[in-house]
């Protein structure tokens, strides 16, 4: 290394130094907090939102951290997490919950504007006792995207019922119209599409995964639930509308495909959330959707939409910048930026007194979320070490679904007998 290169290095090294040293005051004096916000395709709406905080205030400066939950996940190991985090809310970010690693927001403002409904949904990924380590900020919302055009063209109403599917599909195949259009090329799209829809219409998957948890390692033919038991009728209907109404090259589909085709009036029916309607527009913006959920029994009453929390709100118990990270906090469940930021997404805001969102292609799941008929997908209820994907992917290509069912059961009993009973755990974390 040359002499210059050298004085460069060692003026560098001074510089990041004094920045850390000063770490959390900013410039004007202000305190600087790091704010993580994990959608990237929402950007450019919150980078509006950080400066519309930053210009409106001069207690607080908020900086923004894009850098993903790999990064997060290993600043919390330096003992350097972000003051405020937005994430998706998966078994990656729960760990932060589970291991009590997250303040608790309940005395918020923002979390007295939250749906009491939803608390449930946020607890099945874990908790952390006495505390609301997780304020859900968007929920994404899916269901089956229809066709207006076509279901009018050929006398086809909304069904309710599984045999008014049955019939719905008749109706379309009769008339030369492929019921719904498959990409099983993709196995994420068969699994969080028509093994959610499946199973969630089906089954109430809260109790079912709190019963599934409680059976632990004994998970089996023997256990009072198990995949193999209580999803098999789910996955038979599954296969019944998989092998006999979906296009006859599904196999070789991928996304990019079932938007394009679908786009093109190549199906009735498309088993994608929201964000497929962008892609969907690409190829037929004036195309008239819809979206309803899949009815898989013949009781109307247990029609319910998967949703996912696509964002929540975190605070970490490392941050060194609470009371700041939770001024902004605030600032972010206001009615107008909390509303506006959902509407941009498609998505549903949780908040008690929000206004429905007015895109004509999800009002068909606004009463279903009013009234709480939702369920979180059983697909993203696992931890990623059980590959559900692959298993759906395997029986919707002719896999007996009674062994792959079996499989996941077996999955299931060896991580649970792995992992540490929840009691050790959270001594663990208080340590």
């Amino acid at each position: 290394m040359s002499p210059a290169v050298r004085r460069i290095a060692a003026a560098t090294a001074v510089i990041a130094l004094g920045a850390t040293m000063i770490a959390g005051c900013a410039a004007d004096g202000r305190e600087t907090i790091r704010f993580t916000f994990s959608k990237r395709e929402a950007l450019e709406f919150m980078t509006g939102v950080v400066a519309d905080f930053n210009a409106s205030q001069d207690g607080v400066r908020v900086e923004m951290d894009t850098s993903g939950v790999d990064v997060v996940s290993a600043s919390f190991v330096r003992g350097n997490p972000p003051d405020l985090m937005l994430a998706n809310y998966n078994y990656e970010v729960a760990r932060f919950v589970q291991r009590c690693a997250l303040s608790d927001l309940s005395g918020t403002d923002a979390a007295a504007t939250v749906r009491e409904d939803l608390q449930p949904l946020m607890e099945q990924y874990g908790r952390c006792e006495g505390r609301v380590s997780a304020l859900p900020y968007s929920v994404m919302a899916a269901s089956v995207i229809y066709n207006k055009d076509l279901f009018a063209e050929h006398g086809v109403e909304v069904p309710q019922t599984w045999d008014e599917l049955i019939e719905a599909c008749e109706t379309l195949e009769s008339a030369g119209v492929t019921p719904f259009y498959a990409t099983f090329k993709d196995d994420w799209t068969i699994g969080q599409g028509w093994y959610d829809y499946s199973a969630g219409g089906s089954i109430d998957v809260i109790e079912f995964f709190d019963d599934l948890a409680a059976a632990g390692a004994e998970v089996g033919p023997d256990s009072p639930v198990s995949f193999e038991k209580d999803f098999s009728e789910p996955m038979d209907r599954m296969l019944q509308l998989t092998s006999e109404y979906v296009n006859d090259d599904a196999a070789s589909r991928g996304y990019g495909d079932g938007n394009l085709a679908f786009g093109r009036g190549e199906a009735a029916m498309y088993l994608q959330g929201p964000w497929a309607f962008s892609e969907i527009a690409k190829t037929a913006p004036d195309l008239e959707l819809g979206t309803f959920p899949l009815p898989m029994t013949d009781d109307p009453s247990d029609l319910a939409v998967r949703v996912n929390m696509d964002l929540a709100a975190m605070i970490p118990e490392g941050s060194r910048h609470k009371e700041a990270a939770r001024e902004f906090l605030e600032y972010l469940y206001q009615p107008e930026i909390i509303e506006a930021y959902n509407a941009s997404q498609l998505g549903f805001a949780p908040t008690t007194d929000a206004a429905p969102p007015d895109d004509p292609r999800i009002a068909g799941m606004q009463e279903y979320y009013d009234g709480g008929r939702v369920y979180q997908g059983p697909s993203v209820l696992v931890p990623k070490t059980i590959p559900v994907f692959n298993y759906t992917q395997a029986m919707v290509l002719g896999a007996a679904p009674e062994s792959v069912l079996r499989t996941m059961d077996r999955d299931w009993a060896r991580l649970a007998f792995r992992l540490p009973a929840p009691s050790d755990e959270t001594k663990e974390s208080s340590k």
